[in-house]
């Protein structure tokens, strides 16, 4: 196609062939870690052949996945030989302790990825095509998937978090992790302090996953399960601190609000509220990440969204609580939000 002009500068329509095919790096990253192409290249099957046979597949599928994964910057390719990137090879192969591949389950269920096929109606709308509430309708069991999938990536986050709520703090405290999920912030809390005991809310089923990986940390001597709801459970307060894990994002200011009442009535007198968020610039469009995550709520939620600072901060006044503060987490598209009872 040939290329406009416009004021001297040639314009090309790659950014709009690139946004209606994303779909396929999608799909060939998700193949490539189901057949372990990544682990096959990690332990230096590099050519069409071997990588073929190490991943039981076609030599012509492997080789065209291989060099489409080149051009997507995943793979390297010299001499005919495929090896990692240093991404890959730190993300994506099976032996490092960084690898995230375990997401791909979560981020590409099919559940997850539905709603998207009907996005202009969902634009029409302002809210999730998907059943009810969406992806917070009670008991889905989609959060089974999230939090046995998931804690690759959000155990980066816990240590940062568990040492501003904390603050130097040890001693006896107690703790209510609401949303926990895998539990992991909940439980990191608990190993940087002996002396706290940590209270998981979730669904009777994903508290079951907390709950393992607490046993697998060595302090579920200090972990305790409240199934349910957590606008509906009695909290059993209370608490020295409760967490607020990439939850606020799934409901209207309103209806956040209201949780955050719960919360601080929960609290002793001094006590920490910490809300981790992807929370985007004023201009709504920076950083990348965080911006755009306003488009899964749009898309799963019937009225969540990626609220900035002054929002959160808004809830939080309004919900009784004293000035929030914000901390960014390093190398990650969150940021902690913490605000006293």
């Amino acid at each position: 196609m040939q290329a406009v002009r416009q004021q001297g500068a040639p314009l090309t329509p790659a950014v709009v062939f690139e946004n209606l095919q994303a779909y396929q790096r999608t799909a060939a990253l998700q193949a490539a870690i189901e057949l372990n192409v990544f682990g096959a290249v990690g332990e230096g099957h590099g050519d069409v052949a071997s990588i073929a046979r190490h991943t039981n597949a076609s030599e012509r599928g492997i080789r065209i996945l291989c060099d489409y994964l080149v051009v997507a910057g995943i793979l390297e390719k010299e001499g005919g030989r495929y090896r990692h990137t240093p991404s890959s090879a730190a993300f994506l192969d099976p032996k490092s302790p960084a690898c995230l591949a375990s997401i791909a389950r979560f981020l590409s269920n099919p559940e997850m990825r539905r709603p998207y096929e009907h996005l202009a109606a969902i634009v029409r709308n302002g809210r999730t095509m998907l059943p009810g509430e969406g992806s917070v309708e009670p008991e889905n069991p989609v959060w089974v998937e999230f939090a046995q999938s998931m804690g690759p990536m959000m155990a980066p986050m816990a240590g940062p978090l568990g040492k501003i709520v904390l603050d130097g703090r040890n001693g006896p405290m107690r703790v209510l992790d609401i949303a926990a999920g895998h539990g992991l912030f909940g439980i990191e809390i608990a190993k940087q302090n002996p002396q706290a005991h940590v209270t998981g809310l979730d669904w009777a089923p994903v508290l079951q996953v907390a709950m393992e990986n607490a046993r697998t940390a060595g302090v579920a001597d200090r972990y305790d399960m409240l199934p349910g709801s957590a606008f509906e459970v009695d909290f059993r307060g209370p608490y020295d601190a409760v967490l607020l894990t990439n939850f606020l994002h799934h409901f209207d200011f309103g209806t956040c609000v209201g949780l955050l009442k719960k919360v601080r009535a929960s609290l002793k007198p001094g006590g920490r509220a910490a809300t981790l968020e992807f929370v985007p610039d004023e201009d709504r469009v920076s950083p990348p990440v965080p911006a755009a995550f306003a488009m899964t709520m749009l898309a799963t939620t019937a009225a969540g969204d990626a609220y900035t600072f002054s929002e959160l901060a808004e809830m939080h006044r309004q919900a009784g609580f004293g000035e929030a503060a914000a901390h960014p987490v390093p190398m990650s598209p969150h940021t902690i939000v913490i605000a006293e009872a």
